[in-house]
């Protein structure tokens, strides 16, 4: 039995309009450089040929690009492919208890991972992405509004602008802290209390550099006659006490944390703020009463309201507790925190900026050299003073869990 003759084959045809996608590499460029070797010789509209030569190369080049909608909408994802694969966030049982947050269900970084995704999941969707970005963009704020300010003022790090550098650097470095953080805390449980004991140390900063650009550029005369000789002491000490409060009872205390932990933390960073903010509250109340015009004032209003707010915030967990679940990514109460502290620390920077300006006499007349270079080098003595606090909680906590994994 014969078998049928077989049919010529039909010549092959380039696929055309937008099916044509996938090309064999270089087989158009091949094309049109067979066809080129005369075209690229001649001159074009007159210009000298290794001009035109040029151009017509460049316009061979364009005419190899075929970009249909299709290919436009799978840019998105290539985009994607190319930046390191990042693991997916996971709920709250499938991360150690140390890391979970009351009614914060989703969103949590996997533990254990390489310090690169971390650093990467600054760019990442979980449940701490808010609390990084608000005091990363603070920061980057706080440093941008100080250079205009030092340009427009022509400012010099001088006697008298010492306590202004020191709050600034204070302020920026309490932010980077804080950010830090909240963005490699979840690398492990040693990371997790590391991190957030060099917050504290960054919160102890603040305090006192704030303490120091109130006393310095912002207290009335009457508060200042009053309370000028204990009053950058005490702030010192109420600083230090803030940052061993806070480690103590994040050493001490476990999840799910009882109430006496948060007393631990509040209560000693309460004190501090009430003793470093009463020279402002003294200066606003007065201002106010007698209808006030200054504008610094109205900025120190603000820093004081923006921090009540945020305190209400810190200490209770609203408004996660009544939508378990609805706020993990945005919108729970420690991302408002930071939100409305990061508005405090703008507004005081704004109203220091301004005392500085205006109040200058009453400064250079009230203090002297040496009780400023003192009480500026005080602030880098609490900063050791508060690491080694740090430290040495760290190294416990650090003994604590080679114990429990031996």
């Amino acid at each position: 039995m014969r078998s049928p003759p077989a049919r010529p084959a039909a010549p092959s045809r380039a696929p055309q309009g937008r099916g044509c996608r996938c090309r064999a590499p270089g087989s158009r460029g091949a094309a049109a450089a067979s066809g080129a070797g005369e075209s690229l010789a001649v001159p074009i509209c007159g210009l000298p040929s290794s001009v035109g030569s040029g151009m017509t190369a460049i316009l061979e080049r364009l005419s190899t690009l075929s970009i249909s909608g299709q290919q436009l909408r799978r840019l998105p994802k290539l985009l994607e492919e190319g930046f390191p694969k990042m693991p997916c966030t996971v709920e709250d049982c499938e991360v150690p208890q140390l890391f979970r947050e009351p009614y914060i269900q989703t969103g949590y970084r996997p533990t254990g991972q390489d310090w690169r995704y971390y650093f990467l999941s600054l760019f990442q969707k979980h449940n701490e992405v808010v609390n990084v970005w608000s005091h990363l963009l603070a920061a980057l704020a706080v440093l941008l509004r100080f250079k205009a300010f030092a340009e427009a003022e022509a400012l010099s790090l001088d006697v008298s602008s010492l306590p202004l550098f020191i709050f600034v650097l204070s302020s920026v470095t309490y932010l980077t802290c804080s950010l830090l953080a909240h963005l490699l805390q979840s690398k492990s449980e040693l990371s997790h209390y590391t991190f957030y004991f060099v917050d504290y140390v960054g919160v102890s900063a603040y305090q006192y550099g704030s303490a120091l650009a109130h006393f310095y550029y912002s207290a009335d005369q009457a508060w200042y006659d009053k309370f000028w000789l204990f009053f950058l002491p005490a702030a010192a000490f109420c600083g230090w006490l803030s940052c061993a409060g806070c480690c103590y009872a994040k050493y001490w205390y476990r999840r799910p944390y009882p109430l006496m932990r948060k007393v631990c933390q509040v209560v000693p960073a309460g004190l501090a703020f009430v003793l470093d903010i009463s020279p402002v509250a003294h200066r606003v109340v007065m201002c106010h009463l007698g209808g006030c015009e200054e504008q610094a004032a109205w900025y120190h209003t603000f820093q004081i309201l923006f921090f009540l707010i945020s305190a209400y915030f810190f200490s209770c967990p609203v408004p996660e507790k009544y939508f378990p679940g609805a706020c993990d990514i945005i919108g729970h109460a420690h991302q408002i925190f930071h939100m409305f502290l990061a508005l405090c620390t703008l507004s005081q920077l704004e109203a220091i900026f301004l005392d500085y300006k205006i109040r200058r006499d009453i400064f250079l007349s009230r203090h002297g050299p040496l009780s400023i270079y003192l009480s500026c080098a005080s602030f880098f003595g609490l900063v050791a003073c508060s690491a080694i606090t740090a430290r040495y909680l760290q190294c416990r906590i650090k003994a604590a869990l080679a114990k429990k994994e031996s």
